[in-house]
């Protein structure tokens, strides 16, 4: 029996007839306008294609599937895009200037989205911290990126519910596939992540991004741009910094010769978020939460829907005792949690 969400769409803008065909009955392209179309690589969630008018305008465009590309089956509301399209509105207001490209146009009854195209050359971050590129000026950029967004949502609550108050879309992508579906692979976590779960759920402190990830930056002319706001919600901004740290702590597992400078930088996107931040009201205790989503984290991204695709199994088995050793008494700081998962792999 097919999932309810699995109807299809009227068009599949991977195709590039029928992609072109509905830009000029749309009106967002003219009647015999030929612009070049090419599919883009990317993430589990979405269509994307890039299109590139006459003019020299470029956009890229999103369409949201109902079933996502991963082995699992793992299915989500395509309605998701139109969080992302409200995402794209605030963050331009919220994060500096340049970091959010512009929305161009939203299709309600496609699901799907048209944003600016980042202008190239530029290159996608993850692919350069994978090949062994730590610039601790990005890195630390990363972090001001994300406490500038953090802050500046803090004293807007009101303004930000109605479009960001529902979290259905953070549950069914984030807290699901990668808490509580680890918590049924791995029962011994599941104590932990539970408790986390149910914490998260009672948090409303900030806008959080949901995806705040390497693999969402793109490096343009030494300047950073974030995409990818679909599981945009308010929420614990704890989750957004665990969310991220993992990333920088799996590959320092995954590159032992650059171990060191992918720890480091861990640290020093913490203390660059920190002085962006300001002082909100939640900041007291913000690090104690960001240490165990940052453990709940390393342990979904080996054992969730959606793991790690460089790491190999024996890595993600290495991985996921590292963090089971660390489970019982989580470490007290962030320093002290990079400190004693390098030592619990090594």
């Amino acid at each position: 029996m097919s999932h309810p969400l699995a109807e299809g769409f009227a068009i599949d803008i991977e195709r590039p007839a029928e992609l072109l065909a509905y830009l000029r009955t749309s009106g967002h392209i003219g009647p015999n306008e030929r612009p070049e179309l090419r599919t883009l690589a990317g993430g589990v969630s979405n269509r994307t294609v890039l299109v590139r008018r006459p003019s020299g305008e470029s956009w890229a465009l999103k369409q949201a599937l109902t079933k996502l590309r991963v082995a699992t089956d793992w299915f989500s509301d395509p309605v998701r895009i139109h969080r992302e399209a409200a995402g794209i509105r605030w963050l331009q207001k919220l994060a500096p200037a340049g970091s959010v490209p512009a929305l161009v146009f939203e299709d309600h009854d496609h699901h799907l989205l048209a944003m600016a195209a980042v202008p190239e050359p530029h290159h996608n971050w993850k692919s350069l911290l994978l090949a062994g590129e730590v610039d601790m000026g990005l890195i630390e950029r990363f972090g001001a990126l994300l406490g500038t967004i953090h802050g500046a949502a803090s004293g807007m609550l009101e303004q930000l519910e109605g479009a960001f108050g529902d979290r259905s879309f953070f549950e069914t992508l984030r807290l699901e596939p990668y808490y509580l579906y680890s918590a049924h692979q791995v029962p011994g976590a599941a104590p932990f992540l539970e408790a986390l779960v149910a914490d998260t759920r009672r948090q409303r402190l900030t806008l959080v991004h949901g995806d705040f990830s390497p693999k969402n930056i793109l490096i343009q002319e030494g300047g950073m741009v974030l995409l990818d706001h679909e599981v945009i919600h308010l929420g614990d901004p704890a989750f957004d910094l665990g969310f991220a740290l993992t990333h920088l702590l799996s590959k320092a597992h995954y590159l032992p010769a650059r171990r060191q400078a992918f720890l480091e930088g861990a640290l020093r996107m913490w203390r660059s978020y920190l002085g962006a931040l300001a002082d909100p009201p939640w900041r007291a205790d913000l690090e104690e939460r960001a240490v165990r989503h940052t453990l709940a984290c390393l342990l979904a991204r080996v054992r969730g829907r959606s793991p790690l695709e460089y790491l190999s199994d024996n890595e993600r088995a290495a991985q996921q005792e590292a963090v089971m050793s660390l489970l019982t008494t989580p470490p007290p700081t962030l320093a002290a949690l990079a400190d004693r998962f390098a030592s619990a792999l090594a």
